[in-house]
Parts: structure tokens; sequence; C-alpha cells
């Protein structure tokens, strides 16, 4: 590809498809249900099952929830790898599966959280599926269109949003990709 043509919709899906490919879904293998739960520190915010949580919102549809605060607690709390996830999976992915590309409406409080590590990745995966599917079809025109009323910023081009996610991804996906080290440094030198 050079300067003159320029595919927008190509840059903006490999930015995120490179570093998936090569980087996290590779680190992501593998995970187990005793890293998806594990907590480093006391009181982090994690998906448990439904009533156990002692944190000032507790979302979801089905047997667990997800730990949640309004306005957020200062410091933030600690998170799991199985919030972490969660919080990728709904607010990063789903809810704008939902906005911008035909998928069924969600919310934090509509979901159904993944009970283990296997369950979570597969809610991972459709969830980039069809978020990856929504951006190829979309236009340099549509990418240069405002995202409308579902985002905090309307007026915003599609193409900022689709960065942010992208951004947002990397950033959650690494992190959750060095809860695992820990775990396994952890259990090496004998921790819990």
């Amino acid at each position: 590809m050079d300067a003159e043509h320029f595919d927008w919709n190509q840059a903006l899906r490999e930015q995120w498809e490179w570093h998936w490919d090569n980087q996290l879904r590779p680190r992501l293998q593998g995970l187990t249900d005793e890293e998806y739960f594990w907590s480093p520190v006391p009181d982090a915010w994690s998906v448990r099952p439904r009533g156990t949580s002692t944190a000032q919102i507790q979302a979801g549809a089905g047997d667990l929830t997800i730990d949640y605060g309004f306005p957020a607690p200062e410091p933030a709390p600690f998170t799991t790898i199985a919030w972490r996830l969660g919080h990728v999976i709904v607010g990063v992915l789903a809810m704008r599966n939902a906005a911008h590309f035909g998928a069924p409406r969600t919310d934090y409080f509509s979901w159904d959280y993944a009970p283990d590590a296997t369950t979570a990745l597969n809610q991972l995966e459709t969830q980039l599926d069809v978020w990856l599917t929504g951006l190829r079809g979309l236009t340099e025109a549509q990418l240069r269109a405002p995202v409308g009323d579902e985002e905090p910023y309307p007026r915003a081009p599609m193409a900022e949003l689709v960065l942010h996610i992208h951004r947002e991804l990397i950033h959650h996906l690494s992190e959750v990709c060095l809860l695992r080290d820990l775990h396994t440094h952890q259990i090496r030198a004998g921790g819990t």
C-alpha cells in the first residue's frame, strides 16, 4: 500500500488484527480458571456468584455478577482477569457492536458473565468477530461520519471510535497477559 492507494479501513483493522494475531491471542492460549479468578490483592473487583459480592454495584443477568461502583472508589479497585475480560467483552465490544453493527442490545446488567476462562475467551472471540466484520463493511465516508448519540462524543468520526476501541483492547488485554505472568511467578515462588 502506498499513499496514493491508502486504505483507511484496512489500516484501522490491521492496527488491531496484527496485535491480536501476533501478541495477544497466543498469550491468552491455555488461560486456566485459576488464573481467570485469581486475585493477587484483597478486595479486588471480579466476576462472582450472585449475592457474594461486597461491591457497591453487582451487575449481571445470570448466575454471576461483575463488581462495579459509581462513582468509582478512590483509588480504583484492582481487577481480576475475569473482571477485565468482562469489561472488554461487554463495555468495549458488545455494547459497541449493538450500537453500530446490529448486534443485540446489551449492557453490564443484562450480560450473562462467563463462569470459566474458556467461556470468557469464546465470548471475546465472538464479540471480536462481530466488531471486525462490522468494521470491514465500513466505507471511508462511514469512517468519517459522526458516531451518533450512542457514544459520549456523538460528533466524533467513526474512525476515532475505532482507534479508541483498539487502544482499549490492546490496553486491557495486555493487562490480562501481565496478570498471567504475575500468577505464574507467584505460584513458582510458592504463593497463592
